[in-house]
């Protein structure tokens, strides 16, 4: 049975099974969300606070504008490191201390955009959780949970727990 065989359960498990998308934490379907554990959860690091007043734009293109004075985490990860662009304007964002930072801007090369606003004092070399639950990532960016995962670039450090 594959992973979503597995989940299924024991009638369908036979002697063999090939878990597949599950190993990684991915989920087969969606009665199997909950059941299996994320496993990848990519951080990324603050390079840089700045301040933006109401009406300045963020990122190529401008294509976010502060409706407010604002402070946006800029972080160094970009869709050369599999984070793709169309996370932006798609509810993509990250965490920091329970704070929710919405990602803003465009996705570059090598950088992202966060509205840190509402984070308290976060700072230069604070490390940020990114929104990257499978499922719902997947089902935001039309891609594939195995197109995420193996998205992830070679320049991501890797701890194997």
């Amino acid at each position: 049975a594959n992973s979503a065989g597995i989940c299924l359960g024991a009638d369908y498990a036979f002697d063999l099974t090939r878990p597949g998308i599950a190993l990684y934490g991915g989920t087969p379907h969606g009665e199997a969300h909950g059941h299996i554990r994320q496993v990848a959860y990519p951080e990324t690091r603050v390079l840089q606070i700045r301040s933006v007043r109401a009406g300045e734009t963020v990122g190529y293109g401008a294509t976010w504008t502060a409706q407010r004075d604002s402070r946006v985490a800029v972080a160094n990860m970009g869709y050369a490191d599999g984070y793709l662009r169309c996370h932006a304007g798609a509810g993509g964002g990250a965490t920091w201390q329970g704070h929710a930072l919405p990602l803003i801007g465009r996705v570059s090369m090598d950088l992202i955009t966060f509205d840190a606003s509402n984070a308290g004092v976060i700072g230069e070399g604070d490390w940020l959780g990114l929104d990257y639950d499978l499922p719902s990532t997947a089902e935001r960016s039309g891609l594939s949970q195995y197109e995420l995962l193996t998205g992830l670039g070679a320049r991501f450090q890797r701890e194997w727990i």
